[in-house]
């Protein structure tokens, strides 16, 4: 494995564009299960007014060949937090980012925005119909109601 971050100093990347993710293989080839990652503090900005938004990620795949890095990860959510663009275009480009890069037999993101202007905004994107012969939960994010 040539790991661009696990276990070095990295700092976060200016971009999007710029960030790059670790993919490591597989530890369990062949079976199907489920991975989620959880990012309740997720920011970008506004690209219209500059002014911060907040979501609450969650994206859960089904591996392939390789699984994705955490620490590569987090680096890449927290290269939007100086990055202006819609709600729509940062969860629909994490998703379609990972699914690209990682090629797994499924993936699905879920951006649970907070409201601004009294508008809460949730995106979902999946990449096809989810397998059959794996257990995929809920995500567990309510409709705002004053998300918990």
């Amino acid at each position: 494995m040539d790991a661009k971050h696990l276990g070095k100093q990295s700092a976060l990347p200016a971009t999007p564009e710029e960030a790059e993710l670790d993919y490591v293989p597989n530890p369990r080839p062949g079976l199907r299960y489920l991975v989620r990652f959880a990012a309740p503090e997720f920011t970008s900005l506004c690209p219209i007014t500059g002014a911060p938004d907040f979501a609450h990620l969650v994206i859960d795949y089904v591996p392939g060949e390789r699984i994705v890095e955490s620490k590569s990860l987090k680096l890449f959510l927290g290269s939007f937090r100086n990055h202006g663009a819609f709600h729509e275009d940062c969860t629909v480009g994490i998703g379609e980012r990972l699914f690209r890069e990682m090629q797994p037999v499924w993936l699905r993101i879920g951006g649970y925005w907070y409201p601004r202007g009294g508008i809460p905004i949730d995106v979902f994107w999946q990449s096809g119909k989810p397998p059959e012969d794996v257990w995929i939960p809920e995500q567990g994010v309510p409709s705002y109601r004053g998300r918990g």
